[in-house]
C-alpha cells in the first residue's frame, strides 16, 4: 500500500517549499499520495521547480499554466494517462519527467513542441507505440528517455536533434535486437576530451600520470593465466557518459 494520502493546504504547501542550490524555490509535494492536483497550490505559481512525483495523481489541469516561472517539472511515478494542452505555454521549462504513468502517443499533446528551452525530458516506463515527430522541434534537447515503452522506431527527427547527446531507448520492441541496440545508444556522443602536453602540467600530475602509464606498461607484459582473468582496477575512463541506472533522470 502506499502512503495515505495528506490533504494538502496552503500552509502545507507553504512549508514545503525549498531554496534550490542557485537560489531558486522549489515546491515539494512529492510521496504525498495525492490523488487529485492540490488547488491551493494555484497561489504559489512564482515557484521556479515543482515536484510533484510518486503521487497518484491521474490528470494535471490546464491551470498548470499559471506557473509561468517554471523551468523544473518533475511529475514520474503518478497515474497520469495525459497531459494537457496547457503544457505547452510554460516557455521556461527546462525539465520535464513524466517517467513511469500511463501516457500513450495520442495522449501526448501537440503542444509538448513548443516547450523551446526543453533540454531534458523523459517519458520512459509509459504505453507510447509512436514517438511524435513533433519532438523534432525541440532544438535544445540534449537528453531524452523513451526506454520501457511499446515503440518499434525512432524518428529521424528527433535522433538527429542538433543538441542531443543521450537517447535511452531500452527494452523496446524494436523488430530486432541489432536494431534495438542501435536505438537504444544511437545518441551516445563522446563527450569532450581535453588533450595536455606534459610541460604544462604541474610536478604532481605529471608524475601521477607517468606512474599510472608504467603501471599499464608492465600489464601488458604479463601473460594472462587460463585460468584467472586479468583485473584493472586502476583502469578509469572519465569520459565515459553510460549509465544504465534510471536514477539518472530523476534530480536526487
Amino acid at each position: 500500500k502506499g502512503q495515505k494520502e495528506k490533504k494538502i493546504t496552503l500552509k502545507i504547501a507553504k512549508n514545503s517549499i525549498r531554496i534550490c542550490f542557485d537560489g531558486g524555490r522549489r515546491l515539494d509535494l512529492s510521496k504525498m499520495g495525492i490523488t487529485t492536483f492540490p488547488t491551493c497550490i494555484l497561489k504559489l505559481a512564482d515557484v521556479d521547480e515543482l515536484d510533484l512525483s510518486r503521487n497518484m495523481l491521474k490528470k494535471i489541469p490546464s491551470s498548470i499554466q499559471k506557473f509561468q516561472k517554471l523551468r523544473w517539472l518533475d511529475l514520474h511515478s503518478n497515474q497520469l494517462e495525459g497531459l494537457p494542452e496547457a503544457i505547452g505555454t510554460l516557455q521556461n521549462l527546462s525539465y520535464l519527467n513524466v517517467c513511469n504513468n500511463k501516457l500513450t502517443t495520442k495522449t501526448l499533446p501537440e503542444e509538448l513542441s513548443l516547450l523551446k528551452n526543453l533540454s531534458i525530458l523523459n517519458l520512459g516506463l509509459n504505453c507510447l507505440e509512436s514517438v511524435p515527430t513533433s519532438l523534432g522541434a525541440l532544438k535544445e534537447l540534449e537528453e531524452i528517455g523513451l526506454f520501457d515503452n511499446a515503440l518499434t522506431i525512432i524518428p529521424d527527427s528527433v535522433k538527429k536533434l542538433p543538441k542531443l547527446k543521450k537517447l535511452n531507448a531500452k527494452r523496446n520492441p524494436f523488430p530486432d535486437s541489432t536494431k534495438q541496440e542501435e536505438h537504444a545508444d544511437s545518441i551516445e556522443r563522446t563527450e569532450t576530451l581535453h588533450l595536455v602536453r606534459e610541460k604544462d602540467l604541474c610536478c604532481s600530475c605529471l608524475k601521477m600520470c607517468q606512474d599510472e602509464r608504467d603501471k599499464l606498461n608492465k600489464l601488458k607484459n604479463v601473460t594472462p593465466s587460463p585460468a584467472k582473468k586479468l583485473s584493472f582496477p586502476l583502469l578509469l575512463t572519465p569520459n565515459s557518459s553510460a549509465k544504465d541506472n534510471q536514477e539518472e533522470w530523476r534530480l536526487r
